[in-house]
């Protein structure tokens, strides 16, 4: 199973994310990328700053698979698809 990683960016600084997690492809890295940016929203959400941090996925190649902005977690409705691309 594929290994992708789940670093967040802060305007110019990145908290990488050295350990990753296995899951089955990128559509669920897309799932588990929202469900932890709606959880800092909830315990953290009177930062404003994270309304500009953007998790970035990358695979065991370091290549970038997704980037997930915190606003755009907010505006998805639960309804639409996972897949965006």
């Amino acid at each position: 199973m594929p290994r992708y990683y789940f670093h967040t960016r802060v305007g110019d600084e990145l908290i990488a994310d050295p350990e990753g997690e296995e899951l089955r492809n990128p559509d669920r890295a897309w799932e588990v990328a929202r469900a932890m940016i709606l959880e800092l929203l909830r315990t953290e959400g009177g930062n404003a700053a994270l309304l500009s941090t953007v998790i970035e996925v990358t695979d065991d190649q370091g290549e970038v698979v997704l980037v997930f902005p915190f606003t755009e977690a907010i505006t998805i409705t639960p309804d639409q698809s996972a897949t965006r691309h």
